[in-house]
């Protein structure tokens, strides 16, 4: 590719990870910074969503079966408005809050990996620290308790998270 400087794309969810790529690129001709893959794919003009990540050999690598009762049916997620619906009450939504309850609310009662969370969620490949996750796990599960829903998240040890009744 003559005459084409190469561009280098870095994805980072945070502005203190975005300031600290931006360092490390420094020394690159073209470089943009962007924080998820969507947003990258969108600056890039690509369509479509990314393969699956392979899943760790020990944890399956989307869904998999949970129990056979699901949450409540009142239980909704409005993407419109970023709002979580539980009978005639909401609550507002982060856009990783969305993201996640978006995923366990589509799929109830199922068990949501680590590794298909990441990837659906934060736009990459789960690197085995989960404070990230955790951190909006928490979150969610006080405005779940906020709205007395009768749905909770339940951790999965070792494996990822559900929507399950209460």
């Amino acid at each position: 590719m003559r005459g084409v400087a190469p561009l280098v794309i870095g994805i980072a969810s945070s502005p203190a990870e975005r300031r600290r790529l931006a360092r490390l690129l420094g020394g690159t001709e073209a470089f943009l910074i962007v924080s998820s893959v969507a947003q990258a794919r969108t600056f890039l003009g690509v369509a479509g969503t990314p393969p699956a990540a392979p899943a760790a050999p020990t944890a399956p690598a989307g869904p998999v079966a949970g129990p056979a009762t699901p949450p409540p049916a009142d239980l909704s997620v409005d993407s419109d408005r970023r709002v979580l619906r539980w009978l005639d009450r909401e609550v507002e939504l982060t856009r990783l809050e969305h993201d996640f309850l978006r995923c366990l609310v589509g799929a109830p009662g199922q068990v949501w990996t680590y590794e298909r969370l990441h990837l659906e969620v934060w736009g990459n490949v789960h690197l085995g620290r989960g404070s990230d996750m955790h951190s909006v796990v928490r979150r969610v599960r006080h405005k779940l308790a906020r709205l007395d829903a009768s749905a909770s998240i339940h951790a999965v040890r070792g494996v990822g998270f559900r929507l399950a009744p209460v």
